[in-house]
């Protein structure tokens, strides 16, 4: 999975945009070693397809911790923070949530970059807190031209359970086929990737890939550990399996049609 990786490592560059962006991948940022590779192998789908990002190692943080509150983040006047909006999508949920930026929290970027265009409404990264500890949620959605850029002409639905070229296959990945031309495959991530700052935690990837070609991918992270954080990590991830499922497949995370 680390070609996976290599591929969409942008997300410092990216911050701000939802950086569960299928265009950076997150990994225990800086505990990745990146290497240019020549071809896209089928396991490149998983990064793209999960949203997942990576920051880049960063310089030493700041003495005090700093939060983004979801008012500093690009909403259309009048309308319901997505936080908001999202937190309505999960009602089981146990804890609190918040739209962040990554690139405060991890990169401490000030100014915050300017924020790109968003393709889903709920493209965010989210910070969920509860029993004393801090998780992530990211969600991003790619649209089909995106993928196929991304992917230079592979297969959005390759069976991410079953990877080629010798890379193993993830964690308790379990791949479905579903109505109306959906593939969604969800698994499992240690993220033992070597050492760096900060250290991400494990957690939970799904990918949703859609008829049309494009793809939602969310990310259900335990937290990271870092000089400077927002909280302790999560004994795990802020949504259970089923929550996750549910999530990834409610249409309100789509662009209007």
């Amino acid at each position: 999975m680390n070609d996976v990786r290599e591929l969409l490592g942008k997300a410092a560059d990216d911050a701000g945009r939802p950086v569960i962006s299928t265009e950076a991948v997150y990994a225990k940022a800086g505990r990745v070693q990146w290497r240019r590779r020549t071809a896209v192998s089928a396991t490149a789908v998983c990064a793209v397809a999960a949203g997942a990002f990576l920051v880049p190692q960063l310089s030493s943080a700041p003495a005090s911790p700093r939060t983004s509150s979801v008012g500093s983040l690009a909403q259309e006047p009048g309308e319901t923070p997505r936080d908001v909006r999202l937190l309505k999508l999960l009602p089981d949920l146990t804890g609190t949530v918040e739209e962040v930026s990554f690139a405060d929290i991890i990169k401490h970027a000030s100014p915050l970059p300017p924020e790109p265009p968003r393709t889903g409404p709920l493209d965010g990264q989210y910070e969920i807190r509860r029993d004393g500890g801090v998780g992530y949620l990211t969600i991003d959605v790619m649209d089909a031209k995106a993928v196929a850029k991304k992917l230079g002409g592979g297969s959005p639905v390759v069976n991410l359970c079953k990877p080629t070229n010798g890379e193993p296959a993830p964690d308790n990945c379990v791949r479905e086929e579903l109505s109306g031309g959906r593939v969604l495959t969800i698994w499992s991530d240690e993220m033992n990737y070597g050492d760096g700052t900060p250290q991400w935690g494990p957690e939970l990837a799904a990918r949703l890939t859609l008829a049309d070609g494009s793809l939602v991918g969310v990310r259900d992270s335990t937290g990271f550990e870092a000089d400077v954080v927002q909280g302790p990590m999560l004994t795990s991830p802020p949504l259970t399996r089923a929550q996750l499922r549910e999530l990834v497949l409610r249409p309100e995370l789509l662009p209007k049609q």
